[in-house]
């Protein structure tokens, strides 16, 4: 039964990606199946959408196409933001669909709501969409794994890089919700942690299209940097506006806190130029990177996100956890994807008992027009940051799982 009694946009929705409210009995058992549910049509479909599922496919394929002598089906919906179209899509997935495991999943809130549907149903969820670091703190599920950037290793990383590059005074340009809320703390943590200083904040509506009175604010704080803790159009607007009111030219840098090179590709080289941005994954980072993103630019026409690449590590590692405990059996599963390396395009990375995934992150600066050397040639590394500094100390989040996972050793 649904929580709640759904809008009628929300019914409308469901309709839409061909779900039926009745409830009928019979998961089907003579296939794997894995759901693929984020934002095909929102601000974030750049990011995500359908490249997810074409990254969900590819894992597929590259896997074999079968697993436990099974075919494995990918369903993808749209989830449109909102948590109780997310909610109804998973409750019937897991129950008329037989979906085993649900992947993309952008929009903390939806997360954490879909948190309480898996952990009832124990069912798995792989996070490549959301970024909060609480989806492994004090909100973790035994089910759960998050395979991308957190807004811990974001900010983290970011404010490390331009700190240390002497950018020791901060400004926030803040987007009002949780998701911003995270990432000006954890950056702010990380700024004075190093010595450096913190002149203010301000707080912006989601969606904001003028940004002047917010650079402004910044601006008269003579901060050496705007940290912009926002995402997808608002960071897109900030960033264009900032060039517009010559930040950079009166000796201000620009960081944003969580950018993609979709939003980069948007934005233009000849804007975007010598902006600080953390990532995980870069298309053009090695050997591994190129090799797929190549592919997966051949039938999506863009380089994947962090977003895409992640889907498509997360949903190869649960099937090589399905296949090692040769069951698809939630806390079979669970346990091996916490045992297994994880492959990610040639390097190595580790899934810890909070479900955090952890690797290291890249700190890149994006190039000027003429020092690019074609399309989506977009970003020169600066630094790395190691896996043991990238992410939150595991002790640190609050997970209850540390915990037990502790008292077994």
């Amino acid at each position: 039964m649904m929580k709640r009694a759904l809008s009628r946009r929300s019914l409308a929705a469901l309709c839409a990606v061909g779900l039926s409210l009745p409830s009928f009995a019979g998961a089907q058992s003579n296939k794997v199946t894995i759901g693929i549910l984020g934002d095909q049509s929102g601000v974030v479909a750049d990011v995500g959408g359908k490249g997810s599922v074409l990254a969900a496919r590819m894992a597929v394929a590259d896997f074999g196409g079968t697993v436990l002598g099974k075919p494995i089906e990918i369903l993808d919906a749209d989830h449109q933001e909102k948590v109780d179209i997310a909610s109804a899509i998973a409750r019937q997935w897991f129950d008329e669909k037989g979906v085993d495991a649900i992947a993309d999943l952008p929009n903390t809130g939806v997360v954490l709501a879909l948190q309480e549907i898996a952990r009832t149903k124990k069912k798995i969820l792989m996070v490549s969409g959301a970024a909060s670091a609480e989806i492994t703190g004090k909100s973790c599920s035994p089910y759960t794994t998050h395979w991308t950037d957190d807004t811990y290793a974001l900010a983290n990383g970011t404010a490390r890089a331009v700190v240390k590059q002497g950018g020791d005074s901060w400004y926030f340009l803040t987007a009002d919700y949780s998701f911003g809320y995270d990432l000006e703390t954890a950056a702010a943590n990380t700024v004075r942690s190093l010595g450096g200083r913190v002149l203010g904040s301000v707080r912006h509506p989601l969606g904001t299209s003028d940004f002047s009175s917010f650079l402004l604010q910044a601006q008269t704080s003579r901060a050496k940097v705007i940290g912009l803790a926002s995402a997808g159009t608002d960071t897109v607007n900030a960033i264009k506006q900032a060039r517009e009111f010559g930040i950079e030219r009166g000796g201000q840098k620009l960081a944003a806190l969580h950018a993609f090179v979709t939003d980069v590709n948007s934005i233009g080289l000849a804007t975007a130029q010598g902006l600080t941005i953390t990532t995980g994954f870069y298309w053009d980072a090695d050997d591994g990177t190129r090799q797929w993103s190549k592919r997966f630019l051949a039938v999506h026409g863009r380089m994947p996100t962090r977003e895409q690449a992640g889907v498509y590590v997360s949903v190869r590692h649960y099937l090589a956890a399905v296949k090692a405990a040769g069951t698809t059996d939630a806390d079979a599963v669970a346990k091996a994807m916490r045992e297994l390396p994880v492959d990610r395009f040639g390097t190595r990375a580790t899934v810890r008992p909070d479900g955090r995934v952890v690797y290291d992150i890249g700190v890149y600066e994006v190039v000027s027009p003429g020092a690019s050397k074609g399309p989506w040639d977009f970003y020169r590394k600066v630094a790395t940051v190691p896996a043991d500094q990238a992410f939150r100390p595991l002790e640190a989040g609050g997970c209850r799982l540390v915990g037990q996972a502790n008292a077994k050793q």
